[in-house]
């Protein structure tokens, strides 16, 4: 593992205290890291919303989107699982799984994922969602892995509860629906950047995120002004 890269994940997530803070960057910052760290496949967050339902909220591939919306809309899988136990969820092989999770396990196999790994994102006794960790092959998890994936995970979890009105009961705050909205936008500018490029939504949300990252702009403000026709997104590599 990248002691270097580990460390630098650390602070990034902990450095959330500023007036500009993006939830939605946060999040994919948090999959991005996952993968580049944890010799995993792909990663996803699930946030619980006001009432206690979790929202699909960050993604590193589309595939992964894909299952994450195709769990929640069938309501069962490894990562719901986690959240509602609040325990840690290993599958080493999903295809053993097919009893438990019949259509989650047959989607996710069928999407190229061989084994899963749902880690609580929690403080305390209080569970805010889920990171969910996907690889391609089967096979039990690293020990230390599982244990920086956790660490990783609360961490993340203590600068979301921080970035909350104190004086709110519920995890939903006005940052997280923000970024539901802002995820709705950043999910039409993929369609139609796609559409217009002839490319696939994964090359597209990479070709949005690398220009908003090169012109120091917010994901969500950049797909929202794509949208209505004000940044023609000049000088876009896919």
């Amino acid at each position: 593992m990248d002691q270097q890269l580990l460390s630098k994940t650390f602070v990034e997530l902990a450095d959330n205290l500023v007036t500009d803070f993006d939830l939605m960057d946060f999040l994919c910052l948090l999959t991005d890291r996952c993968v580049g760290m944890l010799g995993v496949s792909a990663a996803g967050v699930l946030l619980a919303d006001q009432n206690g339902e979790l929202q699909m909220m960050a993604a590193s591939s589309e595939q992964v989107r894909l299952l994450e919306l195709f769990e929640l809309q069938h309501d069962e899988g490894p990562c719901l699982e986690c959240f509602r136990t609040r325990a840690l969820i290993s599958v080493p092989d999903v295809t053993t799984e097919i009893h438990r999770w019949p259509r989650f396990a047959a989607q996710a196999h069928q999407g190229g994922f061989a084994a899963v790994q749902a880690v609580p994102m929690r403080l305390r006794n209080e569970v805010v969602g889920a990171l969910n960790l996907f690889r391609s092959d089967a096979g039990p998890f690293d020990a230390a892995a599982t244990l920086v994936a956790q660490a990783v995970a609360d961490v993340a979890t203590i600068s979301l509860l921080q970035q909350r009105d104190t004086h709110q009961s519920t995890i939903l705050n006005e940052q997280l629906q923000t970024a539901l909205n802002s995820r709705l936008l950043i999910e039409q500018a993929k369609g139609r950047l796609a559409e217009r490029l002839d490319i696939d939504m994964e090359q597209a949300f990479s070709a949005l995120r690398a220009y908003a990252r090169a012109h120091n702009r917010r994901l969500s403000d950049l797909a929202r002004t794509f949208i209505d026709g004000t940044e023609p997104l000049n000088g876009l590599i896919v």
